[in-house]
């Protein structure tokens, strides 16, 4: 049985919690940083910005959610996730739900645009930037992944 401190993999609980109380941080700031995009800007910066936030968000969550992935793993998580909302919007559920949800609308936009699909990479890739940097670093073949 593993003592109610350590995790399966042996690293130390409060290692995970404060990994998680980041990603929470992250994620405040990630919104905070999107409604003050909309503030400041329109149009395509305000969208394509929006999307790469997005992905960024996404990502902050999958670390909230599980904290031992890798800073590529979880990028990865994010854009697959992002990708599929995206890929989602081809359907009339999104608009569906959308037209009765500010929620859904927010999380699940209502029509396929294909230029997100980019940005949903950029946002990725610059989440996979800094949480790469700011993620503690293991000795190798610690990390799966």
């Amino acid at each position: 049985m593993t003592p109610p401190s350590r995790c399966r993999d042996g690293a130390a609980a409060p290692d995970l919690r404060r990994t998680r109380l980041a990603a929470a941080g992250a994620a405040v700031l990630t919104v905070g940083a999107g409604l003050g995009l909309r503030a400041v800007a329109t149009g395509g910066t305000a969208k394509y910005g929006g999307d790469a936030l997005y992905t960024v968000l996404l990502l902050t969550l999958v670390v909230l959610i599980a904290p031992r992935l890798t800073p590529l793993r979880a990028a990865g998580t994010a854009l697959a996730a992002s990708w599929a909302v995206e890929f989602l919007q081809l359907t009339a559920v999104p608009a569906e739900l959308s037209r009765h949800s500010t929620a859904a609308r927010l999380v699940l936009g209502s029509t396929f645009n294909a230029p997100d699909l980019f940005w949903y990479a950029v946002g990725a890739a610059v989440g996979w930037l800094l949480h790469s940097a700011l993620a503690p670093s293991e000795p190798a073949g610690r990390r799966p992944f």
